[in-house]
């Protein structure tokens, strides 16, 4: 069986364990909830991921219901801080005043440039939540294990840790070890942790992704590192595309990755694409069937 059909299977056996599950549980006539429980997958993407804030910002505004979480990468810095409870315009305000040194700190070695270390701070700025267990709200973090190739989610235990693996982008950030696992950028083996909703028992996946396609020369070696990546992902496996009920993908690509100082106009490119999709998402809650993401 190929990669693709393997993550496929293994998805496709989520949903169909839990649907399952429901059924033996209360039977064909009784719903076990009066709606169905509603996850959201934040996409990776650095900087661009300040617009995971406008998504966030548009559901809070429209009463859509979020009852678990999962984030790769940046995705995963914003739904610590979702999860835990902080205040989105705090967040925004971070955001605005954020550079590369707020959580990065270059150390070249040979197995990354820089070490992520000052990110245990930086999320201090919006909770000072250290576990799971003291979470609002369900979040599952996606890291890759670049030793064995595969995803790996964490949603218990303490934070940190999978946080900084989750944001070690290869080649740039040094590889976090944690549990006897070595940990690199969940992007490498989930750019859309779809999967992570539905191990949190998620009925309705709503999936942001923010796909990057600046124009501009690489300015530096980062810049070719992350531009490398990117294409590597747009001719990657999508299958978690067919797994998700709606796809949020808010207009970033004008944005360079390290760019800061673009949040309100990230934030308000997040926002636009989530009213866009509110008819389709109120759909989907309303049990009326899905259009394939796909």
């Amino acid at each position: 069986m190929t990669d693709e059909g393997r993550v496929s299977s293994t998805l496709g056996w989520f949903r169909t364990a839990k649907d399952k599950f429901r059924a033996f549980a209360y039977g064909e006539q009784s719903e076990p909830r009066e709606r169905p429980r509603v996850g959201l997958a934040l996409a990776g993407g650095f900087a661009r991921g300040i617009a995971h804030l406008g998504v966030l910002r548009a559901l809070r505004e429209a009463g859509i219901p979020i009852d678990c979480v999962a984030g790769t990468s940046v995705g995963a810095l914003i739904a610590v801080g979702y999860c835990a409870g902080a205040s989105l315009e705090q967040m925004a305000r971070v955001g605005t005043s954020t550079s590369f040194t707020d959580f990065g700190r270059w150390t070249p070695s040979w197995l990354g440039l820089a070490t992520n270390q000052r990110m245990e701070k930086y999320i201090e700025r919006f909770t000072h939540v250290k576990t799971f267990e003291e979470l609002q709200t369900p979040l599952a973090i996606a890291t890759t294990d670049i030793t064995a190739g595969v995803s790996v989610y964490y949603s218990h235990g303490p934070i940190a840790p999978p946080l900084r693996g989750s944001c070690a982008y290869p080649g740039l950030f040094v590889p976090i070890q944690f549990e006897g696992r070595t940990l690199v950028d969940g992007f490498v083996t989930a750019p859309v942790p779809v999967e992570g909703v539905l191990l949190l028992g998620a009925d309705v996946v709503i999936a942001v992704y923010l796909e990057a396609d600046n124009i501009e020369q690489p300015r530096t070696f980062t810049d070719v590192l992350s531009r490398s990546f990117n294409i590597i992902q747009r001719h990657s496996d999508l299958s978690w595309r067919t797994q998700a009920d709606i796809v949020i993908e808010p207009d970033v690509k004008p944005f360079v990755w390290d760019d800061f100082s673009k949040t309100p106009e990230m934030i308000a490119a997040g926002e636009a694409a989530t009213l866009a999709a509110l008819p389709e998402i109120r759909a989907v809650l309303r049990g009326e069937k899905r259009d394939s993401a796909a």
